[in-house]
Formats: structure tokens, sequence, C-alpha cells
């Protein structure tokens, strides 16, 4: 059944790893390898039905807290994610980005980076953003910063700064903001994720855990939006 009314920007919040491997009698790491391939999944699935923007939330701000085994296998993973997935992403005519609060990272894991965002730049079939070290309240927070730069000694200016002009300042400027954010594992929150952004998204949560949400469970999602009447306040 061919998918209709496609949304431009897809995000999902990638929950539930961890719990998969429980069930399994498996350390979280193990969940998180099996993670990798739903990404491949989703990446496929989301070219295939014509979506522009994949964005997937990666890894927090807040992760950082986590015991320093399982960030340094989520980093590793990272790592050997970028270099094994060039092909794919070649293949498939996707340029990736990552978005963050990217001075926390490794040096090595950012040259990575940055490599791939490079090779991937010329690609225009869809956009692969990552995001890496986020959180909406440091976005919202250094997009601030960075505007009250932008009109230091001149106030007039600052009051007459728009919506608009909070927006390019943002990590996200030039990325349309996500017409469905899909959170996996049964959780319903955002965490802490693109809060300004999402404000007119529509939501969808599921009860499958994120190794297991592949591209039938993708295509479910679409259809849910599909159906779904966006008025963003206004009366139609």
């Amino acid at each position: 059944m061919e998918i209709t009314n496609v949304p431009r920007h897809v995000s999902i919040i990638m929950d539930g790893n961890g719990r998969w491997a429980k069930e399994r009698g498996k350390e979280r790491v193990y969940g998180h390898l099996n993670g990798v391939e739903s990404v491949r999944a989703c990446t496929e699935a989301a070219v295939e039905a014509g979506v522009e923007y994949l964005s997937l939330f990666a890894f927090s701000e807040e992760n950082w807290n986590r015991p320093g085994s399982e960030v340094d296998a989520l980093m590793g993973l990272m790592m050997q994610s970028i270099r094994k997935e060039v092909g794919t992403l070649m293949d498939n005519g996707v340029r990736f980005v990552v978005l963050g609060n990217r001075a926390r990272l490794s040096e090595g894991l950012n040259a990575a980076i940055d490599s791939l965002e490079k090779e991937t730049a010329g690609n225009v079939r869809m956009t692969l953003i990552i995001f890496l070290s986020y959180s909406g309240k440091w976005d919202i927070l250094q997009a601030a910063k960075s505007l009250a730069r932008r009109f230091a000694g001149d106030p007039e200016g600052l009051d007459a700064a728009t919506p608009a002009d909070f927006e390019n300042e943002l990590v996200t400027a030039g990325i349309p903001d996500p017409d469905l954010l899909i959170r996996t594992s049964g959780e319903q929150r955002i965490s802490n994720y693109m809060l300004w952004q999402s404000a007119y998204t529509e939501f969808y949560f599921t009860d499958v855990l994120w190794p297991d949400f592949r591209k039938r469970e993708f295509r479910k999602a679409l259809k849910a939006y599909a159906a779904r009447d966006r008025r963003y306040g206004k009366v139609k």
C-alpha cells in the first residue's frame, strides 16, 4: 500500500536498547549493537518513502552521566558505524549531519564526523541528522547567548528580534521542524529533545523497543501520521 501525505521531516527518539538486552540476559551494550540495524532499516525505509529529513536522537547531554563503560561503548559504536555506513549512505544519496555540543566529543570522533559530513555533502535524496551530545535546553540557551551577542549594543534591534531570528541561532538552523516525532519503548515523553522545534510536531508512541523497530514499524508510523489533521492552532 502506497503511503500518502509523507512527512517532510521524521525524527525518532530511539529508546529501549537496554530493556531489549536485559530481556535476553545480555548487557546493555548488546542492545545498542542491535539498535544499529534499526538505524539502517529506518534510514532505508525513509528514503524509500520519500522523507527528506530523518533525525535520530542518539545521545543526550544527560547521557554523559551514565556509567563510563557504557558511554565509552556508545562512542566506540558511533565511530564504528560511521566507518561502516559510508557505502550505504552514498548508495542511497543520503547526506550525513551531526548536531549537538560537539565540544564534548573526542578529537577522533569529531574528525570522523567531519570526514563523513564532507564526503556526503553532495547527496540530495535525504538528510540523515544524528543528534549527539544534544539537549533542547542546551540548544535554546546557546541560541539565546548567540542572539544576545549578535545584538550587543543594539537594544532596539534585540527588541525587534523575531522567532525566525532566534531559530537562525539554533543548531537546526536551515532544517525544517519535525513533522512527526516517533518514540519507541512505550515511554511517552520527549526527554529534553528539540523543545523549540517540536511546537507543532505530531507525536507517535509505540511499545516496540528500538532494536525491533524496523521497516514495517516505520511504515506503520507514517500511515498513522497520514491520518492526522494538522491545524497549527487554526480552524478548518
